[in-house]
């Protein structure tokens, strides 16, 4: 349902044609699917309000999902949390001993089994993720989601915690090791 430059967009078959791939779509960057749903209304009543600005050099469907990404986006960062340096190093010490002197794991990573890609798709993994997210301080979750699930770039991550490159790469760095450990002891354990 691609529409072309002039041609009229009727707003009531949007939820019809495009809810369900608009909800997946933030589903799968929100926690809950009551965030989810707002967040798809709130991008319908965006799109509706400036039906006039588009211009038709893409599909509906992809204005929609920008329009959405952006809201997502306004929705983490409404959550930015305000937790200082010292907080995030204390409780991130322990990150720094996973490697030896060469940056060669002490403890290789345990065997997640399975395509990375069929076992990313499960939602008991996604549900996983979003707990061990949940249970980091709020600046690496933020950090993680933006850059991993939502796909913002290293340097609007940056511009968005209101920190230098090196600083960002460091929250990323830790926000990923709390995640493995997180995803290794509650998910992917094999011990039980």
């Amino acid at each position: 349902m691609g529409t072309e430059p002039g041609q009229e967009i009727d707003p009531i078959s949007w939820l019809d044609h495009y809810g369900d791939t608009l909800y997946r779509f933030a589903r799968a960057r929100v926690k809950d699917s009551f965030t989810a749903e707002d967040l798809v209304q709130e991008t319908l009543l965006a799109a509706y309000r400036s039906r006039k600005k588009f211009s038709g050099r893409s599909t509906l469907k992809t204005w929609l999902i920008g329009i959405l990404r952006h809201k997502v986006v306004d929705y983490y960062r409404k959550l930015k949390p305000e937790q200082s340096e010292e907080d995030l190093d204390a409780y991130a010490s322990g990150l720094d001993n996973l490697f030896d002197v060469k940056e060669k794991w002490l403890v290789k990573p345990g065997d997640w089994g399975g395509d990375p890609k069929n076992v990313y798709e499960r939602k008991e993994l996604m549900d996983a993720i979003h707990a061990c997210l949940d249970d980091m301080p709020k600046r690496f979750s933020l950090a993680y989601t933006l850059r991993e699930l939502q796909g913002v770039t290293t340097q609007e991550l940056c511009e968005f915690l209101q920190t230098g490159k090196n600083n960002c790469w460091v929250i990323l760095y830790r926000a990923r090791m709390l995640l493995r450990r997180c995803l290794e002891v509650n998910w992917f354990n094999t011990e039980k």
